[in-house]
Protein backbone atom coordinates (compact mmCIF):
# COMPACT_ATOMS: atom_id res chain seq x y z
CA UNK A 1 0.00 0.00 0.00
CA UNK A 2 2.52 2.58 -1.19
CA UNK A 3 0.01 4.69 -3.12
CA UNK A 4 -2.09 7.45 -1.59
CA UNK A 5 -5.85 7.47 -1.93
CA UNK A 6 -8.63 10.01 -1.49
CA UNK A 7 -12.43 9.98 -1.46
CA UNK A 8 -15.45 11.98 -0.42
CA UNK A 9 -16.14 10.79 3.14
CA UNK A 10 -19.39 12.73 3.56
CA UNK A 11 -22.64 12.25 1.68
CA UNK A 12 -22.80 12.89 -2.04
CA UNK A 13 -24.78 15.82 -3.43
CA UNK A 14 -25.20 19.48 -2.55
CA UNK A 15 -24.38 20.20 1.12
CA UNK A 16 -23.05 22.91 3.39
CA UNK A 17 -19.83 21.04 4.11
CA UNK A 18 -18.12 18.14 2.35
CA UNK A 19 -15.24 16.10 3.79
CA UNK A 20 -12.57 14.68 1.51
CA UNK A 21 -10.28 12.17 3.22
CA UNK A 22 -6.75 11.32 2.10
CA UNK A 23 -4.63 8.38 3.32
CA UNK A 24 -1.16 7.20 2.43
CA UNK A 25 2.49 8.25 2.37
CA UNK A 26 1.85 11.29 0.16
CA UNK A 27 -1.02 12.65 2.26
CA UNK A 28 1.29 15.16 3.98
CA UNK A 29 3.01 16.43 0.84
CA UNK A 30 -0.34 16.77 -0.94
CA UNK A 31 -1.82 18.69 1.96
CA UNK A 32 1.21 20.98 2.16
CA UNK A 33 1.17 21.54 -1.61
CA UNK A 34 -2.44 22.72 -1.58
CA UNK A 35 -2.43 24.58 1.75
CA UNK A 36 1.13 25.93 1.83
CA UNK A 37 2.19 23.98 4.92
CA UNK A 38 1.04 21.25 7.27
CA UNK A 39 -1.23 22.28 10.15
CA UNK A 40 -0.45 21.17 13.69
CA UNK A 41 -1.39 17.49 14.15
CA UNK A 42 -4.98 16.87 15.25
CA UNK A 43 -5.80 20.59 15.42
CA UNK A 44 -8.16 22.18 12.90
CA UNK A 45 -6.72 24.98 10.77
CA UNK A 46 -8.47 27.32 8.34
CA UNK A 47 -6.44 27.67 5.14
CA UNK A 48 -6.79 28.64 1.52
CA UNK A 49 -6.43 25.74 -0.93
CA UNK A 50 -4.72 26.53 -4.21
CA UNK A 51 -4.28 24.44 -7.34
CA UNK A 52 -0.89 24.11 -9.07
CA UNK A 53 -1.72 27.03 -11.35
CA UNK A 54 -2.28 29.22 -8.27
CA UNK A 55 -6.06 29.41 -8.63
CA UNK A 56 -8.10 29.34 -5.41
CA UNK A 57 -10.05 26.10 -4.88
CA UNK A 58 -11.74 27.05 -1.60
CA UNK A 59 -11.21 28.23 1.96
CA UNK A 60 -11.19 24.99 3.96
CA UNK A 61 -10.85 23.59 7.43
CA UNK A 62 -7.93 21.13 7.46
CA UNK A 63 -6.98 18.27 9.78
CA UNK A 64 -3.69 16.38 9.81
CA UNK A 65 -3.26 12.95 11.46
CA UNK A 66 0.31 11.60 11.23
CA UNK A 67 0.73 7.82 11.30
CA UNK A 68 0.07 5.71 13.24
CA UNK A 69 -2.45 7.82 15.19
CA UNK A 70 -5.11 7.84 12.49
CA UNK A 71 -8.09 5.83 11.32
CA UNK A 72 -6.07 3.86 8.76
CA UNK A 73 -2.78 3.78 10.69
CA UNK A 74 -1.24 5.75 7.79
CA UNK A 75 -0.75 9.49 7.36
CA UNK A 76 -4.26 10.91 6.94
CA UNK A 77 -5.46 14.37 5.91
CA UNK A 78 -9.00 15.70 5.86
CA UNK A 79 -10.27 18.62 3.80
CA UNK A 80 -13.51 20.16 5.11
CA UNK A 81 -14.64 22.21 2.14
CA UNK A 82 -17.90 23.78 1.01
CA UNK A 83 -20.19 21.06 -0.27
CA UNK A 84 -20.88 22.21 -3.80
CA UNK A 85 -20.12 19.69 -6.57
CA UNK A 86 -17.80 22.14 -8.34
CA UNK A 87 -15.66 22.56 -5.20
CA UNK A 88 -15.37 18.81 -4.71
CA UNK A 89 -14.49 18.32 -8.38
CA UNK A 90 -11.79 21.02 -8.28
CA UNK A 91 -10.26 19.55 -5.11
CA UNK A 92 -10.31 16.06 -6.62
CA UNK A 93 -8.54 17.27 -9.75
CA UNK A 94 -5.91 19.01 -7.61
CA UNK A 95 -5.29 15.83 -5.60
CA UNK A 96 -4.97 13.74 -8.77
CA UNK A 97 -2.45 16.31 -10.05
CA UNK A 98 -0.42 15.64 -6.87
CA UNK A 99 -0.26 11.92 -7.76
CA UNK A 100 -3.13 10.65 -5.61
CA UNK A 101 -5.84 8.30 -6.86
CA UNK A 102 -9.54 7.85 -5.99
CA UNK A 103 -10.17 5.15 -3.37
CA UNK A 104 -12.01 1.90 -4.05
CA UNK A 105 -15.07 0.92 -1.93
CA UNK A 106 -13.96 0.10 1.62
CA UNK A 107 -10.30 0.85 0.93
CA UNK A 108 -9.84 3.12 3.96
CA UNK A 109 -11.27 0.48 6.29
CA UNK A 110 -9.20 -2.22 4.62
CA UNK A 111 -6.05 -0.21 5.25
CA UNK A 112 -7.13 0.23 8.88
CA UNK A 113 -7.50 -3.55 9.10
CA UNK A 114 -4.12 -4.13 7.43
CA UNK A 115 -2.41 -1.81 9.91
CA UNK A 116 -3.99 -3.48 12.95
CA UNK A 117 -6.38 -0.64 13.74
CA UNK A 118 -9.34 -3.08 13.80
CA UNK A 119 -10.02 -6.75 13.23
CA UNK A 120 -12.35 -8.04 10.55
CA UNK A 121 -15.43 -8.31 12.78
CA UNK A 122 -14.90 -4.71 13.92
CA UNK A 123 -14.63 -3.61 10.29
CA UNK A 124 -17.90 -5.40 9.53
CA UNK A 125 -19.46 -3.69 12.53
CA UNK A 126 -18.36 -0.34 11.10
CA UNK A 127 -20.01 -1.16 7.77
CA UNK A 128 -23.19 -2.18 9.60
CA UNK A 129 -23.15 1.07 11.59
CA UNK A 130 -23.00 3.12 8.40
CA UNK A 131 -25.93 1.11 7.00
CA UNK A 132 -27.93 1.11 10.26
CA UNK A 133 -31.47 2.45 9.89
CA UNK A 134 -32.92 1.47 13.27
CA UNK A 135 -31.73 1.94 16.83
CA UNK A 136 -31.38 -1.80 17.35
CA UNK A 137 -29.17 -2.08 14.27
CA UNK A 138 -27.12 0.86 15.54
CA UNK A 139 -26.66 -0.68 18.98
CA UNK A 140 -25.68 -4.07 17.59
CA UNK A 141 -23.23 -2.52 15.12
CA UNK A 142 -21.64 -0.36 17.82
CA UNK A 143 -21.10 -3.40 20.05
CA UNK A 144 -19.48 -5.32 17.20
CA UNK A 145 -17.38 -2.34 16.13
CA UNK A 146 -16.26 -2.03 19.74
CA UNK A 147 -14.80 -5.52 19.63
CA UNK A 148 -17.53 -7.57 21.33
CA UNK A 149 -17.37 -10.39 18.79
CA UNK A 150 -13.65 -10.10 18.12
CA UNK A 151 -12.85 -10.37 21.84
CA UNK A 152 -14.98 -13.49 22.21
CA UNK A 153 -13.44 -15.22 19.21
CA UNK A 154 -9.98 -14.15 20.30
CA UNK A 155 -10.49 -15.68 23.74
CA UNK A 156 -11.64 -18.94 22.15
CA UNK A 157 -8.64 -18.94 19.82
CA UNK A 158 -6.16 -18.29 22.63
CA UNK A 159 -7.67 -21.12 24.69
CA UNK A 160 -7.39 -23.48 21.73
CA UNK A 161 -3.75 -22.55 21.13
CA UNK A 162 -2.99 -23.43 24.77
CA UNK A 163 -4.87 -26.73 24.41
CA UNK A 164 -3.08 -27.55 21.16
CA UNK A 165 0.25 -26.91 22.84
CA UNK A 166 -0.67 -29.43 25.53
CA UNK A 167 -1.69 -32.05 22.97
CA UNK A 168 1.40 -31.57 20.81
CA UNK A 169 3.60 -31.57 23.90
CA UNK A 170 2.70 -35.17 24.61
CA UNK A 171 3.03 -36.15 20.95
CA UNK A 172 6.49 -34.58 20.53
CA UNK A 173 7.94 -35.31 23.97
CA UNK A 174 6.25 -38.44 25.31
CA UNK A 175 9.25 -39.50 27.40
CA UNK A 176 10.15 -36.15 28.93
CA UNK A 177 9.76 -35.91 32.71
CA UNK A 178 8.12 -32.48 32.55
CA UNK A 179 5.29 -33.67 30.30
CA UNK A 180 2.75 -35.42 32.53
CA UNK A 181 1.41 -38.74 31.32
CA UNK A 182 -1.98 -38.49 29.67
CA UNK A 183 -1.64 -34.77 29.05
CA UNK A 184 -3.72 -35.00 25.88
CA UNK A 185 -6.59 -36.46 27.89
CA UNK A 186 -6.44 -33.44 30.17
CA UNK A 187 -7.22 -31.32 27.14
CA UNK A 188 -10.71 -32.82 27.13
CA UNK A 189 -12.38 -30.59 29.76
CA UNK A 190 -11.31 -27.28 28.19
CA UNK A 191 -12.38 -28.54 24.77
CA UNK A 192 -15.76 -29.54 26.21
CA UNK A 193 -16.13 -26.08 27.73
CA UNK A 194 -15.32 -24.41 24.43
CA UNK A 195 -17.78 -26.66 22.57
CA UNK A 196 -20.50 -25.71 25.04
CA UNK A 197 -19.74 -22.01 24.56
CA UNK A 198 -19.90 -22.34 20.78
CA UNK A 199 -23.18 -24.25 20.89
CA UNK A 200 -24.69 -21.57 23.12
CA UNK A 201 -23.40 -18.88 20.76
CA UNK A 202 -25.00 -20.61 17.77
CA UNK A 203 -28.31 -21.27 19.55
CA UNK A 204 -29.51 -17.67 19.23
CA UNK A 205 -32.36 -18.27 16.76
CA UNK A 206 -30.41 -16.17 14.22
CA UNK A 207 -31.20 -13.08 16.28
CA UNK A 208 -28.21 -11.03 15.17
CA UNK A 209 -28.72 -11.75 11.47
CA UNK A 210 -32.41 -10.88 11.74
CA UNK A 211 -31.62 -7.57 13.45
CA UNK A 212 -29.13 -6.77 10.72
CA UNK A 213 -30.96 -8.13 7.65
CA UNK A 214 -34.60 -7.93 8.71
CA UNK A 215 -37.33 -10.20 10.09
CA UNK A 216 -39.47 -11.87 7.40
CA UNK A 217 -43.22 -12.52 7.58
CA UNK A 218 -45.08 -14.45 4.87
CA UNK A 219 -48.78 -13.61 4.58
CA UNK A 220 -50.51 -16.73 3.27
CA UNK A 221 -54.06 -17.91 2.71
CA UNK A 222 -56.72 -18.68 0.12
CA UNK A 223 -57.51 -16.27 -2.72
CA UNK A 224 -59.54 -13.21 -1.68
CA UNK A 225 -58.90 -13.80 2.04
CA UNK A 226 -57.75 -10.18 2.31
CA UNK A 227 -53.98 -10.64 2.13
CA UNK A 228 -53.32 -7.77 -0.29
CA UNK A 229 -55.60 -5.39 1.60
CA UNK A 230 -53.77 -6.35 4.80
CA UNK A 231 -50.38 -5.70 3.19
CA UNK A 232 -51.57 -2.28 2.04
CA UNK A 233 -52.85 -1.50 5.54
CA UNK A 234 -49.52 -2.45 7.11
CA UNK A 235 -47.52 -0.51 4.50
CA UNK A 236 -49.91 2.47 4.63
CA UNK A 237 -49.83 2.64 0.84
CA UNK A 238 -51.13 0.78 -2.21
CA UNK A 239 -48.32 -1.75 -2.46
CA UNK A 240 -50.45 -4.63 -3.76
CA UNK A 241 -53.33 -4.76 -6.23
CA UNK A 242 -56.67 -5.45 -4.54
CA UNK A 243 -59.37 -7.10 -6.64
CA UNK A 244 -62.42 -9.31 -6.22
CA UNK A 245 -61.01 -11.53 -8.98
CA UNK A 246 -59.37 -14.60 -7.38
CA UNK A 247 -55.71 -15.14 -8.21
CA UNK A 248 -54.83 -11.47 -8.77
CA UNK A 249 -51.54 -11.85 -6.87
CA UNK A 250 -49.27 -14.12 -8.87
CA UNK A 251 -45.80 -13.16 -7.68
CA UNK A 252 -44.52 -12.25 -4.22
CA UNK A 253 -44.96 -8.59 -3.28
CA UNK A 254 -42.77 -7.51 -0.39
CA UNK A 255 -43.04 -4.39 1.74
CA UNK A 256 -40.47 -3.08 4.19
CA UNK A 257 -41.65 -1.92 7.60
CA UNK A 258 -40.04 -0.59 10.77
CA UNK A 259 -41.74 -2.17 13.78
CA UNK A 260 -40.62 -1.76 17.42
CA UNK A 261 -37.23 -0.58 16.17
CA UNK A 262 -36.68 -3.58 13.88
CA UNK A 263 -36.71 -3.96 10.10
CA UNK A 264 -39.54 -6.26 9.00
CA UNK A 265 -40.18 -7.59 5.49
CA UNK A 266 -43.80 -8.61 4.99
CA UNK A 267 -44.60 -10.58 1.84
CA UNK A 268 -47.96 -10.85 0.08
CA UNK A 269 -48.17 -14.23 -1.65
CA UNK A 270 -50.37 -15.92 -4.22
CA UNK A 271 -53.61 -17.42 -2.96
CA UNK A 272 -53.25 -21.07 -2.00
CA UNK A 273 -55.56 -23.16 -4.15
CA UNK A 274 -55.55 -25.61 -7.06
CA UNK A 275 -53.95 -23.49 -9.79
CA UNK A 276 -55.84 -22.76 -12.98
CA UNK A 277 -52.78 -22.17 -15.18
CA UNK A 278 -48.99 -22.57 -15.13
CA UNK A 279 -48.38 -18.97 -14.06
CA UNK A 280 -50.65 -19.25 -11.06
CA UNK A 281 -49.09 -22.64 -10.26
CA UNK A 282 -45.68 -20.99 -10.14
CA UNK A 283 -47.09 -18.28 -7.87
CA UNK A 284 -48.47 -20.92 -5.49
CA UNK A 285 -45.13 -22.72 -5.51
CA UNK A 286 -43.33 -19.49 -4.62
CA UNK A 287 -45.87 -18.76 -1.89
CA UNK A 288 -45.26 -22.16 -0.29
CA UNK A 289 -41.47 -21.70 -0.55
CA UNK A 290 -41.64 -18.25 1.06
CA UNK A 291 -43.87 -19.58 3.84
CA UNK A 292 -41.33 -22.33 4.52
CA UNK A 293 -38.34 -19.96 4.73
CA UNK A 294 -40.00 -17.04 6.54
CA UNK A 295 -39.36 -16.23 10.19
CA UNK A 296 -43.12 -16.03 10.76
CA UNK A 297 -46.22 -17.13 8.86
CA UNK A 298 -49.40 -15.03 9.00
CA UNK A 299 -52.38 -17.09 7.83
CA UNK A 300 -55.39 -15.05 6.71
CA UNK A 301 -58.80 -16.68 6.73
CA UNK A 302 -61.98 -15.16 5.33
CA UNK A 303 -64.45 -16.15 8.04
CA UNK A 304 -67.40 -14.99 5.92
CA UNK A 305 -66.98 -17.74 3.35
CA UNK A 306 -64.41 -20.35 4.32
CA UNK A 307 -63.85 -22.84 7.05
CA UNK A 308 -60.21 -23.22 8.16
CA UNK A 309 -58.81 -26.48 6.82
CA UNK A 310 -56.14 -28.78 8.18
CA UNK A 311 -53.84 -28.20 5.21
CA UNK A 312 -53.61 -24.48 5.96
CA UNK A 313 -53.04 -25.05 9.66
CA UNK A 314 -50.40 -27.70 8.91
CA UNK A 315 -48.16 -24.98 7.48
CA UNK A 316 -48.06 -23.11 10.78
CA UNK A 317 -45.48 -23.42 13.53
CA UNK A 318 -45.42 -22.22 17.14
CA UNK A 319 -44.98 -18.45 17.11
CA UNK A 320 -47.03 -17.96 13.93
CA UNK A 321 -50.32 -16.09 13.79
CA UNK A 322 -53.80 -16.49 12.29
CA UNK A 323 -55.92 -13.49 11.30
CA UNK A 324 -59.63 -14.33 11.16
CA UNK A 325 -60.57 -11.64 8.66
CA UNK A 326 -63.88 -10.04 7.63
CA UNK A 327 -65.42 -10.18 11.07
CA UNK A 328 -67.54 -7.24 9.92
CA UNK A 329 -69.45 -9.79 7.82
CA UNK A 330 -69.36 -12.88 10.02
CA UNK A 331 -67.90 -14.24 13.22
CA UNK A 332 -66.22 -17.62 13.51
CA UNK A 333 -64.46 -18.99 16.55
CA UNK A 334 -61.83 -21.18 14.91
CA UNK A 335 -59.51 -23.33 17.04
CA UNK A 336 -55.87 -22.84 16.05
CA UNK A 337 -52.82 -25.07 16.55
CA UNK A 338 -51.05 -24.92 19.89
CA UNK A 339 -48.56 -22.08 20.16
CA UNK A 340 -50.20 -20.10 17.35
CA UNK A 341 -51.82 -16.74 18.12
CA UNK A 342 -55.18 -15.79 16.62
CA UNK A 343 -56.91 -12.43 16.16
CA UNK A 344 -60.41 -11.71 14.85
CA UNK A 345 -59.99 -8.71 12.56
CA UNK A 346 -61.56 -6.73 9.79
CA UNK A 347 -59.00 -5.25 7.45
CA UNK A 348 -61.77 -3.19 5.85
CA UNK A 349 -62.70 -1.43 9.11
CA UNK A 350 -59.31 -1.94 10.85
CA UNK A 351 -61.12 -3.64 13.72
CA UNK A 352 -58.79 -5.86 15.76
CA UNK A 353 -55.64 -4.76 13.95
CA UNK A 354 -54.42 -2.64 16.86
CA UNK A 355 -54.36 -5.77 19.01
CA UNK A 356 -52.47 -7.65 16.31
CA UNK A 357 -49.92 -4.85 15.90
CA UNK A 358 -49.31 -4.70 19.65
CA UNK A 359 -48.80 -8.48 19.70
CA UNK A 360 -46.42 -8.30 16.72
CA UNK A 361 -44.30 -5.60 18.36
CA UNK A 362 -44.06 -7.64 21.57
CA UNK A 363 -43.04 -10.72 19.58
CA UNK A 364 -40.30 -8.81 17.76
CA UNK A 365 -38.88 -7.46 21.02
CA UNK A 366 -39.02 -10.92 22.60
CA UNK A 367 -37.38 -12.69 19.65
CA UNK A 368 -34.87 -10.06 18.61
CA UNK A 369 -34.36 -8.01 21.77
CA UNK A 370 -30.97 -7.47 23.33
CA UNK A 371 -28.97 -10.09 25.17
CA UNK A 372 -25.77 -9.83 27.17
CA UNK A 373 -23.66 -11.83 24.71
CA UNK A 374 -22.72 -10.33 21.34
CA UNK A 375 -24.83 -12.06 18.66
CA UNK A 376 -23.70 -13.53 15.37
CA UNK A 377 -24.56 -10.90 12.79
CA UNK A 378 -23.57 -12.51 9.50
CA UNK A 379 -23.86 -15.88 7.79
CA UNK A 380 -20.05 -15.84 7.46
CA UNK A 381 -19.67 -15.79 11.23
CA UNK A 382 -22.15 -18.61 11.75
CA UNK A 383 -20.55 -20.85 9.14
CA UNK A 384 -17.07 -20.43 10.63
CA UNK A 385 -18.21 -21.03 14.23
CA UNK A 386 -20.04 -24.14 13.03
CA UNK A 387 -16.87 -25.29 11.28
CA UNK A 388 -14.79 -24.70 14.40
CA UNK A 389 -17.32 -26.57 16.56
CA UNK A 390 -17.38 -29.55 14.19
CA UNK A 391 -13.58 -29.75 14.32
CA UNK A 392 -13.54 -29.61 18.12
CA UNK A 393 -16.19 -32.32 18.42
CA UNK A 394 -14.11 -34.49 16.14
CA UNK A 395 -11.00 -33.68 18.20
CA UNK A 396 -12.75 -34.83 21.36
CA UNK A 397 -13.62 -38.17 19.78
CA UNK A 398 -9.97 -38.71 18.76
CA UNK A 399 -8.26 -37.34 21.86
CA UNK A 400 -7.65 -40.58 23.74
CA UNK A 401 -6.90 -42.80 20.75
CA UNK A 402 -5.26 -40.58 18.10
CA UNK A 403 -3.98 -37.40 19.75
CA UNK A 404 -2.06 -36.42 16.61
CA UNK A 405 -5.31 -36.36 14.62
CA UNK A 406 -7.05 -34.56 17.46
CA UNK A 407 -4.34 -31.90 17.28
CA UNK A 408 -4.95 -31.49 13.54
CA UNK A 409 -8.66 -30.92 14.21
CA UNK A 410 -7.89 -28.33 16.89
CA UNK A 411 -5.64 -26.62 14.35
CA UNK A 412 -8.55 -26.48 11.90
CA UNK A 413 -10.73 -24.90 14.58
CA UNK A 414 -8.02 -22.32 15.31
CA UNK A 415 -7.86 -21.44 11.62
CA UNK A 416 -11.64 -21.06 11.39
CA UNK A 417 -11.63 -18.64 14.33
CA UNK A 418 -8.71 -16.82 12.75
CA UNK A 419 -10.76 -16.36 9.59
CA UNK A 420 -13.49 -14.74 11.67
CA UNK A 421 -11.24 -11.92 12.85
CA UNK A 422 -8.89 -11.88 9.86
CA UNK A 423 -5.96 -13.23 11.86
CA UNK A 424 -5.06 -15.63 9.02
CA UNK A 425 -4.45 -14.93 5.35
CA UNK A 426 -7.90 -14.91 3.70
CA UNK A 427 -7.49 -12.53 0.76
CA UNK A 428 -10.62 -13.70 -1.06
CA UNK A 429 -12.71 -13.16 2.08
CA UNK A 430 -11.27 -9.67 2.54
CA UNK A 431 -12.14 -8.81 -1.06
CA UNK A 432 -15.76 -9.83 -0.49
CA UNK A 433 -16.09 -8.03 2.86
CA UNK A 434 -14.57 -4.68 1.94
CA UNK A 435 -16.15 -4.50 -1.54
CA UNK A 436 -19.50 -4.08 0.25
CA UNK A 437 -18.37 -0.84 1.96
CA UNK A 438 -19.21 2.59 0.63
CA UNK A 439 -16.51 4.62 -1.06
CA UNK A 440 -14.81 6.92 1.45
CA UNK A 441 -14.89 4.42 4.32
Amino acid sequence: MTDTIFALASGAGRAGVAIVRVSGPDAGPALAALAGSLPEPRRAALRSLNARDGSLIDRALLLWFPAPQSFTGEDVAEFHVHGGPAVIEALSEALIAEGLRPAEPGEFSRRAFAHGQMDLTEAEGLADLIDAETQTQRQQALAQMGGALGSLYGEWRDALIDTLAAIEGEIDFPDEDDVPEGLSERAGPPLETLCASMRAHLADNHRGERVRDGFTIAVIGAPNAGKSSFINYMAQRDAAIVSDIPGTTRDIIEVRLIRAGFVVYMADTAGLREASDVIEAEGVRRALARAESADMRCLMIDVSRETPDEAAFAMLRPGDVVLLNKTDLASVDAPVPEGVAAFPVSVKTASGLDAFNAWLDRELVTRLGGAEAAPLSRARHRELVQRALASLEEALSLLSSRPELAGAEVNRAIRALGELTGAVDIEDVLDRVFSQFCIGK
